[in-house]
C-alpha cells in the first residue's frame, strides 16, 4: 500500500480516485475551505473509508511552512515511511490565476502563489513522489509557462526526476472535455531503490501515460457527434449507434441513477423564470454561459459558475448536483451532505479532478514503479515496445 498526503483536497475526488485503485491510502488531508473539508469528511463516512491517520487539516497550506507545522509535517512523513514502501504528495493548487477564462493574474495572484508554496513543501519534505495538477493555461500560456518551468527547475534541484503531460479527462472515460497539465516526479533515491538505471537527464522518458487510458482525445473529438436539436422538455431521443455511448452525459445520468440520488434536488432556480432556459437548443454548448448539454454527447469542462451555466438536456432547469457529480464520473454512492450550500456544492464539484482521470493517473504511478519492465530511464516506453497505444475501442 502506498501512502499519500493530500493538499488542496476539496471534496476529495483526486484522493478517492487514488484510494479506489486499492493501492493507496490517504494519510493526511489539507483543505482551506471548511465547507469543502466537511464534504470530504462526511462523504467518506458514507463510503466507509477510514479517516487519514494523521488527520484533517483545515488551514492555509502555507501554515505548513512555518517552523511549528513544518516540523509536524516532516515528522509525520517520517512515520508514514515506516509504514509504507513509498509515500507521496498529491494536489492541485487553485488555478483561476492561470486560467484563460479566470483571473489570469499568474504567479502573483493569491491563488497563483499557492503553486509555488506546494512545490516548496515538496522540496523541503522530499516525499518519494508527487503529483501536481493544474489548468492548461499554466502550461500553454507564454506568460505563465516561464513560472511553470521555474517550478520544474526547483523540483529537479531537489532531486526529482520528472515527467509531464497535458491530459484530457475523456481519455480516461469521463464524459467531459477537460484538459489539465499533470506534473509527476520521483525522488532519485526512490528510483534507485526500485532498481531504475539513473542517468544525467532528470526527464523521465519511460513513464507510460497512456497505459490506463481507454481513448485518444483527438479520435473522440473527431467522431460525428449529434448536432443541435430543438429543446423539448421531457423528450425522448434514440441513442446514436456510431459513438461510444459511455462517454455521453445521458449514459452517466442513467448509470448513476441521478433522479434517485440524494443530490437530485440540489440545483439553482433562475430568478428570471424559465423563458431563457426554454429557448436554448439541446446541444447548444458553444456559448460562454447558459450551455445546454446534449444527452448523447460529452459535456464541456465541468464549471458551474457565472461563465458556464450548464442546462439539463431535456428539462427546463440547470443540472443538479447529482448530475454534475455524474459528469465528473464519480461513483453512484458519492454524496454531498444536504447541509452544504448550492454555491459550495457546485464550486467544489467544478474544481475537482474527474474521478476516472484520478484513478487512471494513480494506476499509472503504481505501474511505473511496480510493473515497469523498462528500468532504463533513457529509453521511452514507445521505443522499447515498438508500438503505439490503441485508439477508440
Amino acid at each position: 500500500m502506498i501512502g499519500v498526503f493530500s493538499f488542496f483536497a476539496g471534496a476529495g475526488f483526486l484522493d478517492l480516485g487514488f484510494e479506489k485503485t486499492g493501492r493507496y491510502s490517504t494519510l493526511f488531508m489539507n483543505e482551506y475551505h471548511k465547507a469543502f473539508a466537511d464534504i470530504y469528511v462526511e462523504s467518506r463516512k458514507k463510503l466507509n473509508i477510514a479517516p487519514p491517520i494523521f488527520g484533517y487539516q483545515v488551514a492555509d497550506i502555507t501554515e505548513n511552512l512555518t517552523n511549528l507545522n513544518s516540523n509536524w509535517l516532516s515528522e509525520n512523513l517520517k512515520e508514514a515511511k515506516k509504514m509504507h514502501d513509498i509515500v507521496g504528495f498529491i494536489g492541485g493548487p487553485p488555478c483561476p490565476d492561470f486560467s484563460v477564462g479566470g483571473k489570469n493574474k499568474g504567479k502573483t495572484g493569491e491563488n497563483g502563489k499557492l503553486s509555488g508554496t506546494y512545490v516548496e513543501l515538496i522540496c523541503r519534505n522530499k516525499p518519494d513522489f508527487f503529483l501536481f495538477e493544474n489548468v492548461k493555461g499554466l502550461y500553454r500560456t507564454t506568460k505563465h509557462r516561464e513560472f511553470f518551468e521555474s517550478l520544474k527547475v526547483k523540483l529537479i534541484n531537489a532531486g526529482y526526476y520528472i515527467t509531464e503531460k497535458l491530459i484530457n479527462a475523456i481519455e480516461f472515460g469521463a464524459p467531459q472535455d477537460r484538459d489539465r497539465i499533470i506534473l509527476i516526479g520521483f525522488q532519485r533515491k526512490t528510483l534507485g531503490d526500485f532498481g531504475f538505471k539513473l542517468n544525467g537527464s532528470p526527464l523521465i522518458k519511460n513513464f507510460n501515460w497512456e497505459k490506463n487510458t481507454s481513448y485518444k482525445a483527438n479520435d473522440v473529438f473527431n467522431l460525428k457527434w449529434p448536432a443541435k436539436e430543438k429543446f423539448k422538455e421531457n423528450s425522448k431521443r434514440q441513442n446514436p449507434t456510431n459513438i461510444p455511448l459511455e462517454l455521453t452525459v445521458e449514459y452517466w445520468f442513467r448509470k448513476n441513477k441521478v433522479d434517485k440520488h440524494t443530490n437530485s434536488v440540489h440545483y439553482f432556480t433562475p430568478r428570471a423564470g424559465l423563458t431563457k432556459f426554454e429557448n436554448i437548443d439541446e446541444g447548444d454548448d458553444l456559448k460562454k454561459s447558459y450551455k445546454r448539454l446534449h444527452r448523447w454527447r460529452y459535456s464541456p469542462t465541468a464549471a458551474y459558475g457565472n461563465n458556464e451555466v450548464h442546462l439539463h438536456p431535456y428539462k427546463a432547469r440547470r443540472i443538479s448536483a447529482a448530475e454534475a457529480l455524474a459528469i465528473q464520473s464519480l461513483p453512484e454512492n458519492f454524496e454531498i451532505p444536504d447541509s452544504t450550500t448550492l454555491t459550495d456544492m457546485f464550486k467544489t464539484i467544478g474544481n475537482g479532478v474527474p474521478f476516472l482521470a484520478a484513478k487512471g493517473l494513480a494506476d499509472n504511478i503504481f505501474d511505473f514503479i511496480y510493473n515497469n519492465p523498462i528500468k532504463d530511464l533513457k529509453v521511452s516506453y514507445a521505443e522499447a515496445n515498438g508500438k503505439q497505444h490503441s485508439s477508440i475501442h
